[in-house]
């Protein structure tokens, strides 16, 4: 277990922060703001490493602010909370997601889609409504408002529900979304990476029967006899992809990188749906007649809502899902980073922020 110290100087924080777009992290001192009447500050124990903070350390999407402190699957131990926050207090468990503000008045926000808020904050890298720059979780601690804190329940370790706040609820918005969260449905998940291994875990305890569809046959093993997938299948096996032809209901595509998608397409039954959760660099080809034989439909998801992303968590507890992590100290983030880059990971770094990031790393 991660140690637990009370933090002297709530708004002094340290932590590793890229400071142009080499996307190489230091040791970097800052503050953050004081504790509001409706925030919680908690000390940051563990917190995951997404394949975005890979883009944004790279400035690869064009939208980076330097010095950057990444960093969005954080979970930590409350250690300050303000005058008005009334569903947290000093030793709770909790983490923080994607989102640390949004509008609180559209649409969206009323019915608790803040992922799809025009003015949604993202935790780092964004601007506050002061004009702070908002910094992540490869920190010592974080500060943010109650409303977009996450209970971590006890039966679920830190270092494992971190991931769930991007990668977790990324999978499991759009099965619950989409009707694929149905005992007996037949769910297709595209790549088993990060996200993917998360999607495979949640369509089976949904009870769905789950085939696992990747580039890499050195998968197989892994996704049927440790993640419980039911069948495999090689995207660029022709044959095996003709004979699995309408047979699914929906699909989870994970995957970044360019890929083909009219094959998948071919693989559902009529009114199947496939759902874009990766985000591929480049416009992908997609020939429109495929979708009108059978009334499929191809849509696209971000993560989720404050409220489903505490359901998503309450249900990990509940069933047990972990996602499975090698956690690392502070200062193998640059190496792992590079691994990740190679796709040499299973499945999800957390860094163990508690007992490695000290202001002398």
């Amino acid at each position: 277990m991660a140690t637990q110290p009370e933090l002297e100087h709530p708004n002094k924080a340290f932590g590793y922060a890229a400071r142009d777009s080499s996307g190489v992290l230091s040791p970097f001192s800052f503050s953050r703001r004081e504790t509001g009447e409706k925030d919680v500050a908690f000390k940051v124990l563990y917190c995951g490493i997404c394949h975005s903070d890979l883009h944004m350390v790279k400035n690869e999407w064009g939208m980076s602010k330097y010095p950057l402190v990444p960093g969005h699957e954080i979970a930590g131990i409350v250690t300050e909370v303000g005058s008005k926050v009334d569903k947290f207090k000093v030793g709770d468990r909790v983490g923080v997601g994607c989102l640390v503000d949004s509008c609180r008045t559209c649409q969206n926000c009323e019915e608790s889609l803040e992922n799809y808020c025009p003015q949604s904050t993202l935790t780092y890298g964004a601007k506050h409504s002061d004009g702070t720059i908002t910094h992540g979780g490869y920190s010592d601690s974080m500060v943010a408002d109650e409303h977009f804190v996450i209970r971590i329940p006890d039966s679920l370790p830190l270092e494992a529900a971190a991931p769930l706040l991007c990668a977790g609820i990324t999978v499991y918005s759009p099965l619950r979304y989409f009707g694929l969260d149905k005992p007996g449905l037949h769910v297709g998940v595209v790549g088993l990476g990060g996200l993917g291994h998360m999607a495979v875990k949640y369509a089976k305890a949904f009870g769905a029967n789950v085939t696992v569809i990747s580039t890499s046959p050195n998968k197989e093993k892994e996704a049927i006899e440790h993640l419980g997938a039911d069948s495999f299948l090689i995207s660029r096996d022709q044959d095996k992809m003709q004979a699995a032809a309408s047979t699914l209901d929906g699909i989870i595509d994970t995957v970044s990188a360019n890929h083909p998608i009219v094959p998948l397409i071919g693989l559902l039954k009529s009114h199947g749906k496939l759902v874009m959760v990766g985000a591929p660099e480049k416009p992908l080809e997609l020939p429109i007649f495929p979708l009108l034989q059978g009334r499929k439909l191809i849509a696209g998801s971000a993560i989720g809502g404050l409220k489903e992303t505490q359901e998503m968590i309450d249900f990990s507890a509940k069933h047990n899902i972990e996602p499975e992590i090698e956690v690392i100290p502070v200062d193998y983030v640059n190496t792992a980073m590079e691994r990740l880059l190679k796709a040499d990971v299973k499945y999800r770094f957390v860094i163990d922020i508690g007992n490695t990031l000290k202001p002398s790393s």
